[in-house]
């Protein structure tokens, strides 16, 4: 089994869309989707009147932000990736976290990104007699707090959290960009160490940098085969940068 991360700022591209979801229909792994959708969510907030503030690459989120953040991401995008998928033949149906409580976590920074968080459990449960009937789930990183209220997870981070406490045998971030870059050069792997001194550089930055996060944090938690790269990922075990699991990236990194 397999958790895949799909980039959010192409989930108005319906041509990338129809690729990954062909290369699902494809596959005989059993696949379970996260999505993001950062573009379209700093689109709708500006149209409700608030400019987007960004911490380390992580959304402050605002009660607009977070209104914001649900309607895009649990409504919209979730939904057309399910069209994309059941188009492709793909049994595919849409849930969120806050859904049965499927994705549980607490504010970060003490507060200070308002309505950002991490996951403290997912419910393994639901997600396995889901899959146990055939379905391939997508998952908006939308959870419900601990205080009973709507929590903005970064799509990587919960992308993480669900393949470790899964067991997934595999975690791929796909993108449009065919892996990591150092210097120019796409890297077939990647260290806890390298990734530090990409992110101190500035070469790793933005929306890289939650990303690279995750990453170590799931290959430290056991997911034997990070990657980072593109939708050959999805047909091609050599594709994309493998993440080395020696340890994770430290905070400082981030």
């Amino acid at each position: 089994m397999r958790v895949v991360k799909v980039g959010g700022n192409l989930a108005e591209d319906a041509g990338w869309m129809r690729s990954v979801a062909a290369s699902v229909a494809a596959s005989s792994v059993p696949t379970l989707l996260v999505h993001g959708g950062g573009k379209e969510v700093s689109q709708l907030q500006r149209a409700l009147g608030e400019e987007p503030e960004w911490v380390d690459g992580l959304r402050v989120t605002t009660p607009i932000a977070l209104d914001a953040v649900r309607m895009v991401l649990s409504g919209v995008v979730n939904k057309r990736w399910v069209s994309a998928l059941l188009d492709a033949g793909v049994d595919a149906v849409g849930v969120s976290g806050e859904d049965g409580g499927l994705l549980v976590g607490r504010t970060i920074r003490g507060g200070a990104l308002g309505r950002a968080g991490e996951l403290v459990s997912v419910r393994t449960e639901l997600l396995h007699a889901w899959m146990e009937q055939g379905l391939t789930l997508v998952i908006s990183p939308v959870s419900r707090c601990t205080d009973g209220g709507g929590l903005n997870v970064n799509a990587d981070d919960a992308a993480a959290a669900i393949a470790a406490t899964l067991g997934a045998e595999e975690l791929l971030f796909v993108s449009d960009v065919p892996g990591v870059r150092r210097a120019g050069e796409w890297l077939a792997a990647l260290g806890g160490v390298e990734a530090e001194v990409l992110a101190a550089s500035g070469e790793a930055s933005g929306g890289m940098l939650p990303k690279l996060r995750a990453a170590f944090t799931a290959a430290a938690a056991g997911v034997a085969g990070v990657r980072i790269g593109d939708v050959g990922m999805l047909t091609d075990l050599a594709a994309g940068t493998r993440i080395e699991p020696a340890r994770e990236m430290a905070d400082a990194g981030c």
